[in-house]
């Protein structure tokens, strides 16, 4: 890639590489290769929604570009400022765009007008995680907490719950178990992932690796993956009748 990679997504044909300045975008198809300028410094995250790309950067800016059929290309739709930081963690939800900051905010933007309703400031420190989960907005942070939002009849987000951890929290991310339970992950900067069932947050289990465990990602079948600062990619499954098994 010709420099450190912050982030990767697939949609469609396309992979998505968020990299030092820019997005390099390539169509596992046509064998099409672009690089997408705008960014300034990494790109820390990644999201695709409304037909449109979304990239978190460096400088607190999140761009936004839309396909062109025409011309086989990205065009350049919107710059997205407010955050003052870098943007870390991105996800899209019921119509709306939210963005987690070394700022220590959430931001919440309207995916139809590009403007942010919303700020949200009860974290103290870097929001690693942003998670839809049904109505609620999930929130993970280095400030060691896990945060669970609702929205108000004003449309406002509100905490509901805050799950305190005893380590920075890294990423979140939920899927169901082999029962179909809703399952959180969360993973701390101890080297671990902490399984909690919702909306209980009673700890169901933990996986221990030698580093910390910053990628996790859902696939078919009951599958998810880990992957830790050592290099090692874990696949797991969920069987009937324990957690998790290797």
């Amino acid at each position: 890639m010709g420099s450190e990679v912050g982030c990767m997504i697939s949609e469609g044909p396309w992979i998505f590489i968020g990299v030092t300045n820019a997005v390099r975008a390539l169509n596992t198809q046509t064998s099409l290769d672009l690089s997408l300028d705008g960014p300034v410094g990494l790109v820390y995250a990644l999201v695709v929604g409304n037909e449109m790309l979304f990239a978190g950067t460096q400088d607190g800016r999140i761009l936004a570009w839309k396909f062109n059929v025409v011309g086989n290309c990205f065009e350049p739709a919107a710059s997205l400022i407010g955050h003052l930081r870098a943007v870390v963690s991105l996800v899209i939800g019921a119509g709306r765009l939210y963005s987690g900051s070394m700022d220590e905010t959430i931001r919440v933007w309207d995916l139809t007008t590009l403007q942010c309703i919303h700020t949200l400031t009860d974290h103290k420190s870097v929001v690693m995680s942003v998670l839809c989960w049904d109505q609620f907005l999930l929130s993970c942070s280095l400030d060691q907490t896990v945060k669970v939002w609702v929205a108000t009849e004003s449309g406002n987000l509100e905490v509901t719950y805050t799950h305190n951890e005893e380590h920075g929290v890294l990423a979140l991310c939920g899927m169901h178990d082999a029962q179909g339970k809703p399952v959180l992950f969360c993973a701390s900067n101890d080297n671990t992932v902490r399984l909690y069932d919702l909306p209980s947050f009673n700890e169901r289990g933990k996986i221990f690796a030698k580093k910390e465990i910053r990628a996790i990602q859902i696939g078919p079948g009951g599958l998810f993956f880990t992957g830790d600062g050592t290099g090692e990619l874990k696949v797991w499954k969920w069987i009937a009748n324990e957690a998790t098994s290797a």
